[in-house]
């Protein structure tokens, strides 16, 4: 049965906080993985030399070496699968349906946390709702997003597939009694700019109450007699000649070699590894304060493809989304060095950040339209001091939010109607002593840390903003009318911002059945990626306003791998 969005579950939304707090929490301990030292160098073309910035710096290392007596067990499977979240289990669960002879590995010691939202196009769940999603408009668009650096073809397999595998999905999540939902966005939800958002977002009600959707698909594999082999970390792949055909892993028992014909690199992006932020990212890390991101995801897969001869992605993609809240004077950017350095913010996530009200930079003035997707203004940001942004409002916020009916995650308003309060949404940041509440703008203003001509500019910019809400018209951003909002009615709000590092989506260059190609584009034999550790199908940022389009992708992408393996695509 297809659930309306305003049925979502109050408890779920607000529970979203402490799934993904477990996650940043356990983030700090991406530190603790040792530097690599290296004595070779990699531009961002994915092959040898100092071609770009970004080759200068020592992030990839030499390729391990393990000595065949070291090695204390040697297993034989048809299909490697390295790697357990979202693309993995993909990827996993066809080829246990198709009975395939297969081994899933991965690092850590559960399965990873899951992003609940999964793009599907032109669903059966979508007919029902009479939504029908241009399939050649999204394709240009996403082509658009990527400034054409992107293979379209790639694009195309999400789009023709992903309907098939939400169906999947949908039947076992039944087993659970969860249903699925398709969120629809509502009629204005990119602010009135000309961007295509079409209705491809599906979600498991409860969502975000166990279990989670790719903890059902790891049981129903077990249940099908097919283990995850957890704690294995992966060292290198077995390569040769242009072939890959297994993995070496490091275990609590020593070193594992499982030789395979096929290799699906499943492990995720390089969110967790600072060394690779500050060499590939720089623009992230210049306006991120906090993590969302997996801490296992330190980019072990883009390294071991490129030392078995892969190419990767030319442009960094970073997924950021701006609600990495701060306390006053602290800037974007990590503390510390090498491995050990972390983003300053301890808030994963305030979603209120999302949402359109005024922002101010360290000197109290607006400098960019707040109605846009989320990482624009992070971005923007980075010609700002220190990175960061102070956000505003007034005690009539909720109202407001209401009225600014935002798409994506940062939709609020089912859960207002729900009774959602304002204690509630911004219970972190509360409890952290991080949102200033004052009684005056003069107070909010010193609190915010606002001093001398930057105070004076803070009050004057309140003022015009004022304005540009009595007159109905933003005459120095062009943001629109019904996202302005009057900051008038005591007590005042005031919280400062940076970027929340979710994921990295630029990763080894892979074709339309994702196989990774080296740097002239041939195949390497034996090798797959899907998911974050892949690229070819972003570029620059992230398309925020096509819901789960990366867990779509990722999850389209690793099942087409097993179900191609096994003769079963069409």
């Amino acid at each position: 049965m297809l659930q309306n969005k305003t049925t979502m579950d109050r408890r779920s939304f607000l529970g979203l906080g402490a799934t993904a707090a477990v996650a940043a929490g356990a983030a700090s301990l991406a530190g603790c993985a040792p530097q690599t030292s290296t004595d070779a160098q990699l531009s961002d073309t994915g092959s040898q030399g100092n071609t770009s910035a970004a080759g200068t710096a020592d992030w990839l290392g030499t390729e391990p070496e393990v000595a065949q007596s070291d090695i204390v067990e040697t297993i034989d499977t048809d299909f490697l699968i390295i790697g357990a979240g979202t693309a993995g289990l993909a990827a996993a669960g066809a080829a246990a349906d198709l009975d395939m002879d297969f081994i899933v590995c991965d690092k850590a010691n559960q399965v990873p946390e899951t992003r609940e939202y999964l793009g599907g196009v032109n669903t059966s769940y979508a007919k029902e709702n009479n939504v029908v999603v241009d399939e050649a408009k999204l394709l240009n668009e996403l082509t658009r997003y990527a400034s054409g650096k992107c293979n379209q073809k790639l694009i195309k397999l999400w789009i023709n597939e992903s309907a098939e595998y939400v169906d999947w999905v949908t039947d076992v999540m039944k087993e659970q009694e969860k249903e699925v939902y398709l969120d629809m966005p509502p009629e204005h939800g990119t602010g009135g700019t000309d961007y295509y958002v079409p209705y491809v977002q599906h979600l498991w009600e409860p969502s975000y109450v166990p279990p989670m959707r790719n903890d059902v698909i790891a049981e129903r594999i077990a249940s099908q007699g097919h283990e995850i082999l957890f704690e294995h970390e992966m060292v290198k792949l077995i390569h040769a000649d242009g072939k890959v055909s297994g993995a070496i892993f490091n275990t609590k028992d020593g070193y594992k070699q499982i030789n395979a014909k096929n290799t699906l690199l499943a492990t995720g992006g390089y969110a967790a590894n600072p060394i690779m932020m500050q060499a590939l990212q720089p623009a992230a890390v210049a306006c991120c304060t906090a993590s969302s991101f997996n801490p296992t995801c330190t980019g072990d897969g883009i390294k071991a493809g490129l030392w078995a001869g892969a190419s990767k992605d030319f442009e960094a993609a970073p997924m950021v989304f701006d609600r990495g809240a701060v306390a006053p004077g602290v800037d974007a950017g990590y503390e510390g060095n090498g491995m050990d350095a972390v983003l300053r913010g301890t808030i994963f996530q305030e979603n209120i950040g999302s949402q359109p009200f005024m922002k101010v930079n360290r000197h109290g003035q607006r400098f960019a339209n707040e109605s846009t997707p989320y990482d624009f203004i992070c971005f923007a940001a980075t010609y700002q001091p220190g990175g960061v942004w102070c956000q505003v409002y007034d005690s009539n916020m909720m109202e407001d939010m209401t009225r600014f009916e935002t798409v994506g995650c940062s939709r609020v308003v089912p859960y207002i109607e729900m009774g959602m309060t304002f204690d509630e949404y911004t219970a972190m940041s509360q409890e952290s002593g991080i949102l200033i509440k004052a009684d005056t703008l003069e107070e909010l203003a010193d609190q915010l840390g606002f001093t001398g001509q930057d105070k004076e500019n803070f009050l004057a910019e309140v003022e015009r903003y004022n304005g540009f809400y009595d007159n109905q018209v933003d005459e120095d951003f062009g943001k629109e009318a019904y996202r302005l909002s009057a900051i008038r009615q005591a007590p005042f709000y005031g919280c400062w911002f940076g970027g929340s590092l979710l994921t990295t989506i630029d990763g080894l260059r892979i074709n339309e059945n994702c196989q990774v190609l080296d740097p002239e584009l041939n195949v390497i034999e034996g090798l797959y990626a899907a998911g974050d550790v892949s690229g070819s199908f972003f570029s620059g940022n992230y398309p925020e306003y096509i819901v789960g389009v990366a867990c779509g992708r990722s999850s389209v992408e690793g099942r087409h791998v097993a179900k191609q393996l096994a003769g079963a695509t069409a």
